[in-house]
């Protein structure tokens, strides 16, 4: 399930790294949870429809467009109830419009653009190493992602998979800073293939690492 947000414009420059700033309103609209602790079964966009760019970042005259997904309908719908306590997200922009979403009908095989680039990390010993769209094996660990998320949540994982289209020629890596943290993330779309439950899932929790705080989000 996902709800669409449109936001008001800007009051303040939105800077270039405002991840945290989402994420913040996200679970001040969840309130008292534990998702920061458990597995990431939600995403959410980065914000669309900036017209203009300043020297320390963003601006939307005409206001944002952000989405939220969530396999879980009564996460969901707990963060709606919170957008209507206070639409508030950040640098004077508020929700003024909502559209809930169910989670569409999907074939055995969908090819999907990005709403927020695609993390691809794992320990590598006493290091972390950052995974990109043009290494082949970084498919695998896409796919092992998907499947362990669906065995957590007690649907079928075998069948289901996760590649990049690498050779589009959108396909690009660019750092990203969350927390202070540099992340080398991949702007490339992804196909997804597997039941139509299984890509439906993939559509609400995202794809790759760290989809809890804005990264592998799918439109």
């Amino acid at each position: 399930m996902r709800v669409y947000l449109k936001l008001s414009k800007n009051k303040e420059v939105v800077p270039f790294s405002h991840q945290v700033k989402l994420v913040g309103a996200l679970h001040k609209w969840l309130g008292h949870n534990d998702l920061h602790d458990y597995l990431s079964l939600y995403s959410l966009s980065w914000l669309r429809g900036g017209k203009g760019v300043v020297s320390n970042g963003l601006v939307f005259p005409d206001g944002a467009d952000w989405f939220i997904s969530a396999h879980d309908p009564d996460c969901l719908k707990k963060i709606v109830n919170g957008i209507m306590d206070d639409p508030e997200v950040a640098y004077g922009m508020m929700v003024v419009e909502m559209t809930l979403c169910d989670t569409p009908y999907f074939d055995s095989e969908k090819r999907f653009l990005l709403g927020s680039p695609v993390f691809v990390r794992r320990n590598i010993g006493e290091r972390q190493r950052h995974f990109t769209y043009d290494e082949m094996e970084s498919d695998a660990l896409l796919t092992e992602t998907l499947q362990y998320k669906l065995q957590k949540v007690g649907l079928p994982p075998e069948g289901a998979s996760v590649r990049f289209e690498r050779e589009n020629p959108i396909a690009k890596t660019k750092l990203s800073i969350y927390r202070d943290i540099k992340n080398k993330v991949n702007y490339c779309p992804v196909i997804v293939e597997g039941s139509p439950e299984q890509i439906g899932f993939a559509w609400n929790v995202g794809v790759g690492n760290s989809t809890g705080i804005g990264f592998g989000s799918l439109q």
